[in-house]
């Protein structure tokens, strides 16, 4: 009686789990949709947002300098030329065999720019579509003697962009640079640095020493980028290669692990920062096997998934999310690294 009843229970059991997987699947296959509803939605919404973008070429206009043409290019320009310099400074500058190099070079390599103000455009979309209030910038090309450490410059509604800095890592005027650096000289880069100087205007100046105060600093730098940047992979979003961002997913909790069984999050060691934040050859965690073959700056990914996993938990805006302190957001962040 025991066996035919278990075995009535069995077959019940099994119609159950056989209507539950049905079941899952139309949930999970609803969720899809849905999901791919909303982000459409945002997108066709982001889409409608009128913004016109136009990259002045200062550096051609500068690679033509004349006297006579001098005096109109400093009224129509007089936030690229500094008072205390004489005129006659700047007609030597554009005669100098250097600069008339870096004329050429830029010209065959940025003949066309067409393709970046499209991507320019597509990207105060939708910086506009989160933050209203910013105003479409005033975009110009410049050359800037390779000035590497300013390749992107916004200030006061301009966007300020030095085309000699994303002449390809193997470009000769790039010699002497370590190559961390210069990996990051691309020109597919110029919309991610520029989407980066946002980031960093809207989340501000940092105010927490410890280290897990940075790691959400640069988090939320990152996390915006990756709004404003949804057609770039997330190793275009961090300036890592392919295959430096396969191995920071793939060694996500190790390194997680690593900072917590050192007790680093709370630390205000200084040392910390250009071991796990700043651009550096490679991350420094004093281990031979790793540091040969970690990238740089693999807080700044820590400190992203922290943030992404702050906001999928919690019902706040953006807004909030820039006032928020570190420690509230990584006590509710509910975070924990891919395995």
């Amino acid at each position: 009686m025991a066996f035919w009843s278990n075995r009535n229970y069995l077959k019940r059991y099994c119609n159950l789990m056989m209507n539950s997987a049905k079941f899952l699947k139309y949930v999970i296959v609803f969720c899809v949709i849905f999901s791919c509803t909303g982000e459409s939605k945002v997108e066709k919404d982001i889409a409608k947002i009128p913004v016109e973008i136009e990259i002045e070429r200062f550096d051609r206009l500068f690679a033509e300098l004349t006297p006579q043409k001098l005096p109109a290019l400093k009224e129509d320009y007089p936030f690229l030329f500094s008072e205390k310099y004489a005129d006659s400074i700047w007609i030597n500058k554009s005669k100098d065999t250097l600069q008339l190099e870096i004329n050429q070079e830029v010209g065959n390599a940025f003949s066309d720019i067409s393709e970046e103000e499209e991507q320019l455009r597509i990207l105060f979309q939708h910086i506009k579509y989160y933050f209203p209030e910013i105003k479409d910038p005033r975009v110009v090309a410049i050359t800037s003697d390779v000035d590497y450490r300013n390749k992107v410059v916004l200030s006061k509604g301009l966007l300020i962009i030095s085309l000699d800095t994303y002449l390809g890592e193997d470009h000769h005027f790039y010699e002497g640079i370590q190559k961390y650096l210069k990996q990051n000289f691309e020109r597919d880069q110029i919309i991610p640095d520029a989407a980066a100087m946002y980031a960093k205007n809207l989340v501000g100046p940092i105010r927490e020493r410890t280290f897990l105060g940075n790691l959400v600093f640069f988090g939320k730098e990152l996390y915006l980028k990756d709004l404003f940047l949804p057609d770039f992979s997330n190793a275009q979003k961090m300036g890592y290669t392919e295959e430096q961002y396969i191995w920071i997913e793939e060694n996500e909790e190790e390194i997680w692990r690593y900072f917590v069984d050192r007790q680093l999050l709370y630390s205000t060691d200084s040392d910390l920062m250009p071991r796990f934040l700043y651009p550096a050859p490679f991350s420094k965690f004093y281990l031979e096997e790793i540091d040969k073959e970690a990238p740089d700056r693999v807080g700044q990914f820590i400190g992203w998934r922290i943030v992404a996993s702050y906001m999928k938990n919690n019902s706040v805006s953006l807004r909030q999310l820039l006032l928020a302190d570190a420690e509230t957001i990584f006590n509710t962040s509910k975070y924990k690294p891919a395995r």
